[in-house]
């Protein structure tokens, strides 16, 4: 029997915890794009459990997370991203790790990210300033959407060692040393504006 879920929509830039209408435990941190040539020119969110993982449409970007994902020492970090309908231009989703304050202004976290174009890029945010660790870079293992405008891309995070390891669909696209990102912390995934993607087998594993 197929569950109906209503969204949990989300009007302004804010942190908000999901009512039990959404998915439990989950809370997202709203950021409104600042630049005029990229806006966000929607003003809502929809974040919503489905099948085994979550939906996410609509307009503004947000990190997502669940306090309870909190990894330290070695572990691999995955989701897979379904991009179900591409945007106007490009927009970028994936992978949060490491971090801390993330329901304030005083966000820190490292993302690694892919996009519609068959690019990925990875950056640490510090409040509103960001910093690139890998900035835009094409890679012929991140898939491209299909005639349908779908695209199945699996990423992981693997910290093992001194080292950090960045994956799509098996295939190692860059490695840093640990000691470029902070790693203990907050596990999430991020989405940026005006994009549809479903997010399944998010998980945080040891070792």
């Amino acid at each position: 029997m197929l569950r109906r879920v209503l969204p949990v929509v989300l009007m302004a830039s804010f942190v908000a915890p999901l009512t039990a209408q959404g998915p439990a435990g989950w809370k997202v941190h709203i950021d409104r794009s600042q630049n005029a040539q990229d806006p966000d020119d929607k003003s809502g969110v929809m974040f919503m459990t489905m099948g085994k993982g979550f939906h996410v449409s609509g307009g503004p970007a947000g990190t997502y997370w669940n306090p309870s994902n909190t990894a330290t020492g070695n572990y691999t970090l995955k989701g897979t991203f379904t991009l179900v309908k591409p945007s106007n231009h490009v927009n970028y989703y994936g992978l949060v790790f490491g971090g801390n304050g993330l329901e304030g202004g005083s966000q820190a976290y490292t993302y690694f990210l892919v996009a519609q174009n068959g690019r990925f890029l990875i950056k640490q945010r510090n409040g509103e300033a960001t910093t690139d660790v890998q900035a835009a870079t094409a890679n012929a293992a991140i898939k491209t959407p299909d005639g349908s405008g779908r695209s199945v891309n699996a990423l992981e995070v693997r910290v093992a060692g001194d080292t950090i390891s960045y994956v799509v669909n098996g295939t190692v696209v860059h490695t840093t040393p640990k000691s470029v990102a902070k790693t203990d912390g907050i596990a999430g995934f991020r989405v940026n504006h005006v994009t549809e993607v479903m997010v399944e087998n998010f998980e945080v594993a040891k070792g």
